[in-house]
């Protein structure tokens, strides 16, 4: 037996689902790093032998590996360990809950946003900012937090840079401060005047990526979710004082 034939161990007590005794006893190795990534598999003979279970119970173990992105099984080759996962981003609507974890996200997306506002202001095209400059206006006319999302997906899109994308995309709504707390009330501004500012700060970022100013886009932006985080910050400060 070879020593990478030994890694696949047979697993101390016999499962109901011997499918699944070979799943945990292959995936245990993988999880360990017995069993490396780019290795390739014992072959269905072998595992058979080990587990002392037929050809159809190892294909269907080998097919559950597959799914779980384990492993790859290359035609006429054999099965392969895959590079592990990457862990999911650990942020969502569950986890942000109270204004320090607003403030938190938007820490976050001052340093992210703003270098995508001036890549945005490099890189756009027509269609994008005048699809940016349509989700302006949906925020102006109604303040939807919809369309603030979708002004800053754009900008994130207009980069080219599709991880910027993939991370506001995850995050979605959870990048709109008043979509998770009331932030003109906790700031004790009127409704109307707090949603002016907002628009005039998005109407700034607009501005110069429309005259692609990449300095001025990064400026706007950070202005933006500065004022942002202040006004959350002294709304944290006031409810604490007040607690």
């Amino acid at each position: 037996m070879s020593a990478l034939t030994a890694t696949v161990t047979p697993p101390k007590k016999r499962h109901r689902n011997l499918a699944q005794g070979v799943v945990e006893s292959i995936g245990a190795s993988i999880r360990e790093g017995v069993l490396k990534p780019g290795e390739k598999l014992p072959t269905e003979s072998v595992i058979m032998e080990l587990h002392g279970v037929s050809r159809t119970v190892v294909r269907e173990a080998i097919s559950h590996l597959q799914a779980a992105g384990l492993v790859e099984t290359r035609h006429g080759i054999g099965t392969f360990v895959l590079e592990p996962p990457a862990p999911p981003l650990l942020i969502s609507a569950d986890t942000i809950r109270t204004i320090g974890d607003v403030l938190a996200i938007l820490e976050l997306r001052i340093s992210l946003e703003t270098e995508a506002a001036w890549l945005a202001a490099a890189r756009r095209t027509d269609v994008q900012v005048r699809e940016m400059g349509e989700a302006l206006q949906r925020i102006i006319q109604g303040g939807s937090v919809e369309a603030d999302v979708q002004f800053h997906l754009l900008i994130a899109q207009a980069t080219g840079n599709r991880y910027f994308v993939d991370i506001l995309t995850h995050l979605g709504t959870t990048i709109i401060p008043r979509a998770r707390v009331n932030s003109a009330q906790l700031a004790h501004d009127d409704p109307a005047v707090y949603l002016e500012r907002v628009n005039r700060e998005h109407e700034d970022i607009y501005n110069a990526i429309l005259r692609q100013d990449a300095e001025g886009a990064r400026t706007a932006m950070r202005t933006h979710l500065s004022n942002s985080r202040e006004r959350l910050r002294k709304a944290q400060e006031e409810t604490a004082t007040s607690a």
